[in-house]
């Protein structure tokens, strides 16, 4: 196989731009394993596919206003005026940096992406707001940069202030007020991630104290997603690619409770992730570290019995996880399906139950 065979077609108008309003009103597209079929549900549907003795486990990760807009130091777009009619007449200092990831014990040296890329050398100063300044002290091999945050206060009260939740690249709006709550799951915990779990986005305290009442249980992993989510894959020959590592944690009461399940319903990529990453180091257990996970069809799954997912981009690393785990000719044709039937798709579209 090559990535050709992992292409779907896709119209744009089902990119969703917008949460719905109810997380729990998603559509979910139900597919068996077992027997090639599927059904159309909604997501608040499913507590009625779990059973006792299933173990739920979700991604506790919390994402953080990673997008900055700054300028170069020593350079301002100039003020209205008389002989000045537009607003922002000089932009040619303008900066946007998206923070990746924290290399330093202190939080303040960041791996990072900054646009304009090429005017941005090692050495030029970005200042953000009066209280918040970086330098770049560095660049990388695939083009991101280094900086070094100079603050007086607590860098994350400052990135909390002016930062901007980092919406995908497909979804084609500024970031509103509202993202801040919705491009969360409500058990988000543990910051780090620029980018939301997305099939954590759907549950409500509702539909989990029902899933609980079914006889599922609980637990949680931490995986911080950063840039390996929206990260292309060039080559044909896929098996080549390689993934940015993501930091992760399980503890060892979350990984005694994944470990004692009869089923284990890995809810996102990312969790799946994690959970087999663990696996491959000595079966469930407490661990802690970065994985660079490679998941594509023919990889053999320890531990994940059903997968709660969002749909994916053609062609993506995500794509090639949901085709090693539902098989690939099933993967393709619930999709087909689901552009159809009209789903959602992608971050705040709808979901599917692989079971």
């Amino acid at each position: 196989m090559t990535l050709s065979d992992f292409d779907y077609h896709l119209p744009e108008d089902l990119i969703a731009q917008e949460p719905v309003a109810d997380r729990a009103a998603s559509r979910m597209l139900v597919v068996r394993r077992d027997t090639g079929t599927w059904e159309d549900c909604r997501f608040a549907d499913l507590p009625r596919f779990l059973r006792a003795g299933d173990c739920l486990v979700l991604n506790d990760t919390k994402v953080f206003p990673s997008r900055l807009f700054g300028h170069r130091s020593g350079v301002f777009a100039l003020p209205v005026g008389r002989n000045n009619p537009k607003q922002h007449e000089n932009l040619s200092g303008r900066v946007e940096v998206f923070l990746l990831r924290a290399i330093s014990e202190d939080s303040r040296t960041w791996q990072a992406l900054v646009r304009p890329g090429r005017k941005m050398r090692t050495g030029e100063r970005i200042e953000f707001s009066p209280a918040l300044h970086a330098a770049i002290t560095g660049r990388g091999e695939l083009g991101e940069r280094t900086i070094r945050f100079e603050t007086q206060g607590d860098i994350y009260q400052e990135l909390d202030r002016i930062g901007h939740v980092p919406l995908p690249p497909y979804i084609h709006r500024p970031d509103a007020p509202q993202d801040r709550e919705r491009y969360q799951t409500i058990f988000a915990r543990e910051r780090g991630s620029v980018a939301a779990p997305t099939a954590g986005l759907h549950f409500t305290p509702a539909v989990l104290e029902r899933c609980r009442a079914a006889g599922a249980s609980t637990a949680f992993v931490t995986l911080h997603v950063g840039l390996g989510t929206f990260q292309p894959i060039h080559e044909e020959e896929f098996r080549h690619h390689s993934l940015h590592a993501e930091s992760y944690w399980l503890s060892a009461e979350n990984a005694a409770a994944a470990a004692a399940a009869r089923r284990v319903v890995a809810v996102g990529t990312t969790t799946v992730r994690t959970l087999e990453s663990v696996a491959r180091a000595g079966g469930l257990h407490a661990a802690s570290g970065e994985t660079d996970i490679f998941i594509y069809p023919g990889f053999d799954f320890r531990v994940t019995g059903a997968l709660l997912t969002n749909f994916h981009l053609p062609k993506s690393s995500l794509l090639l996880l949901v085709s090693a785990f539902a098989g690939r000719e099933l993967t393709l044709a619930a999709y087909r399906h689901a552009v159809q039937s009209r789903y959602r798709f992608f971050s705040y579209g709808d979901c599917m139950l692989i079971l």
